[in-house]
C-alpha cells in the first residue's frame, strides 16, 4: 500500500498534465504531495524523511514555477531531490553504525543475512554515483528535450531507472548473504 501512496503524486502530475498543461500539474503535484502527508500522518503516525523532503522540494520549486510562470524550476526538483539523496548517502557513511543503503537493503535480504561492512560501503557509494547521475540526467532531459518528452522521463524513466537500478542488485546481494 504504501509503494502505491508514494507513486500517486507522479500520476496525479502526469494525468493533470495531459488533462490540463504543465501549471496546473504542478499545482496539482503539491496538492497531491499535502495529501499524501496527510495520509501518512493517518496510516503511519508519521510523515516519513523522504517524503517530507520531497514534499518541500516540491512546495518551494511549484511556487516559483506558478508565481514566475517559469517550468524551469520544477525541472530542477527531481535534481535538487536526487543530489541531497547523494548527498545523505555519501554522509552515511560516516554518520551511523551502518550505511544508509545497508538499512534500506539488509530488511530484503532477510533477518539472517550478514554481509561485511566493506561490501555495503562500495554498494552506497555506487548508488551516490547512481542519484547524482539521475540528478544530472533529468538537468539534461529537463533543457535539452520537449515538454512532453521531460513529464514523460520524469514520471516513467527516472522511476524505471531507479527501479531497475535496484532490481539489479537485489540477486547479487541476495547471493553474496547467502555465501557469508
Amino acid at each position: 500500500m504504501q509503494q502505491i501512496l508514494d507513486f500517486a503524486p507522479l500520476l496525479v502530475f502526469v494525468v493533470a498534465y495531459y488533462l490540463k498543461g504543465f501549471y496546473v500539474a504542478t499545482g496539482a503535484l503539491m496538492a497531491a504531495m499535502v495529501l499524501l502527508m496527510v495520509v501518512d500522518l493517518v496510516l503511519l503516525r508519521r510523515v516519513p524523511t523522504m517524503h517530507w523532503i520531497s514534499a518541500l522540494l516540491v512546495l518551494a520549486f511549484g511556487t516559483a514555477t506558478l508565481m514566475l510562470h517559469d517550468q524551469r524550476f520544477i525541472q530542477w526538483k527531481p535534481t535538487v531531490f536526487f543530489w541531497l539523496v547523494s548527498l545523505a548517502l555519501l554522509g552515511s557513511r560516516w554518520i551511523g553504525p551502518r550505511p544508509l543503503v545497508e538499512r534500506l537493503l539488509a530488511p530484503a535480504l532477510g533477518p539472517d543475512s550478514q554481509l561485511p561492512r566493506a561490501l555495503w560501503q562500495r554498494v552506497n557509494l555506487l548508488w551516490v554515483a547512481f542519484y547524482a547521475l539521475l540528478g544530472a540526467l533529468n538537468l539534461a532531459v529537463a533543457f535539452n528535450a520537449s515538454e512532453a518528452f521531460w513529464v514523460n522521463f520524469k514520471v516513467f524513466g527516472l522511476t524505471a531507472l531507479t527501479f531497475v537500478f535496484i532490481a539489479a542488485q537485489l540477486p547479487w546481494l541476495i547471493k553474496r548473504a547467502g555465501a557469508a
